[in-house]
């Protein structure tokens, strides 16, 4: 995670449509228990495996939103996302920007009680969903 957010999404997206992979954006923080979970769970042998050969992984910082304190928020509408009801929220995009998983991407606020196959199997299905 760098300073500039933005630009580390658009380097994430060059990177996908030159391997025909897609793009794993986590928007998090981490203050949030649920953002570290599933942030423990990617960084394991069975996650690292999967991403590497179907994702382009991106964590974005987005701070407090429900406080007022939110950062980087334009990165999710810029894909559809216009409110952000909590967090993480967890973007399945393809090279050329489309939001594979518009129904889902906000759904993540309950990660840290989510099982490693629960979430495995989420993103498996993902990475080759048709668009």
């Amino acid at each position: 995670m760098s300073e500039n957010a933005s630009a580390d999404v658009d380097a994430a997206l060059a990177r996908a449509r030159q391997s025909g992979k897609r793009v794993l954006l986590v928007m998090g923080a981490n203050w949030c228990s649920d953002s570290r979970a599933l942030a423990g769970w990617l960084a394991t042998n069975r996650f690292a495996e999967l991403i590497d050969r179907k994702y382009e992984l991106v964590f974005v910082n987005i701070g407090m939103p429900g406080t007022g304190d939110g950062h980087n928020l334009g990165i999710a509408a810029r894909f559809g996302i216009q409110e952000v009801p909590g967090l993480p929220n967890v973007l399945v995009l393809t090279g050329d920007g489309v939001l594979v998983n518009p129904t889902t991407a906000t759904s993540w606020r309950n990660a840290e009680t989510r099982t490693g196959d629960a979430i495995y199997d989420e993103l498996a299905d993902l990475a080759d969903l048709g668009v």
